[in-house]
């Protein structure tokens, strides 16, 4: 192990995704989560752990996807202390109205105490952007 820290880019590297309801490719968004952090100097526990609950909130996501609107949009978000992982995707009913934005520091997701612990982030931030929900979780590398 290198006595120096790990070289990260001033500027943030953005990567986004859109993907169809499959666990497979739900598998793809957790392996991007991993590869992004890798380079931080987080444990490989640490890894895992973000890796299953990227994984775990697609697949959450896509409960939230129906016949007409069936993407799910990610956007990772690397900067020098953290990895924002953006889940976006219609709103059930298309309207406008939706739940408050709405923060959880624990790692909690869901809706109306439907929750599922999320262990593998430090944030968690619920938003509903015009008829858009965007689930965001960041991961704090320091």
């Amino acid at each position: 192990m290198s006595p120096w820290p790990a070289a990260v880019a001033a500027e943030p590297k953005t990567l986004h995704m859109l993907l169809d309801a499959d666990a497979r490719l739900a598998a793809a968004a957790g392996g991007v989560a991993r590869f992004l952090s890798d380079g931080a100097g987080l444990e490989n526990d640490a890894l895992l752990r973000l890796q299953s609950t990227v994984i775990e909130a697609c697949k959450n996501a896509f409960t939230h996807l129906s016949g007409n609107h069936s993407h799910l949009e990610i956007t990772f978000t690397r900067f020098s202390d953290r990895l924002e992982v953006s889940l976006s995707h219609p709103n059930k009913l298309g309207s406008s109205v939706g739940p408050p934005a709405t923060e959880h520091s624990s790692g909690a997701i869901g809706n109306k105490g439907d929750s599922t612990s999320l262990p593998g982030v430090d944030r968690v931030q619920h938003e509903t952007h015009g008829n858009q929900t965007v689930t965001r979780l960041t991961k704090y590398f320091a």
